[in-house]
């Protein structure tokens, strides 16, 4: 395991979930804004370790590994956090799509590999576009700042939600469609 910046930044984020958990669940008067700034942090984190590995030139296959699952950890218990803490439909129906949504894709992704088709299932842009809104969403809503924030953060995780299903339907189609010519 090569340890260069952007693989220690996503170690820094794998050390920070069970922070973020801690900071959740503390009994202290500002755990909500705690637990929004840390994983604000380890969202940025994300950004930046993405950013230097292809600038610095230092992408390696731990990387690659690593920085989807740890990002798929934090968002998920982010997402399993705020439907406990939220309890309403209205939290715990958008985090059980995005949370689906990720697995389906995930093995899809294995799938598309084994068949040598990896590239069918590439992050396009609407990925990182549906991945924004949710960071932000989860952001907003981990933070309870205010009823405004705490309505910007159902706006922002509605729109992830139909981003979610848009990029899943359009990940399926391309993969059945790389299925279908192959075996023509």
């Amino acid at each position: 395991m090569p340890l260069n910046i952007p693989n220690l930044l996503t170690l820094l984020r794998v050390g920070l979930i069970p922070v973020f958990i801690a900071s959740f669940y503390m009994d202290l008067e500002h755990r909500y804004l705690i637990s929004a700034f840390i994983f604000w942090f380890a969202a940025g984190t994300d950004i930046l370790d993405g950013y230097l590995a292809r600038v610095l030139n230092q992408s390696t296959k731990f990387g690659a590994f690593l920085d989807p699952v740890a990002d798929k950890v934090m968002v998920s218990g982010a997402l399993v956090m705020l439907s406990q803490d939220y309890q309403n439909v209205w939290v715990t129906i958008p985090a059980i799509i995005m949370i689906s949504r990720e697995i389906i894709i995930s093995a899809l992704r294995e799938w598309m590999a084994e068949l040598g088709k990896r590239g069918v299932v590439a992050v396009s842009i609407w990925g990182k576009v549906k991945t924004a809104a949710q960071m932000l969403s989860i952001i907003a809503l981990l933070s309870r700042y205010n009823e405004t924030v705490i309505q910007i953060g159902y706006g922002l995780m509605y729109i992830a939600t139909a981003l979610t299903i848009s990029s899943m339907i359009s990940y399926l189609w391309a993969a059945t469609q790389a299925i279908n010519e192959a075996e023509k």
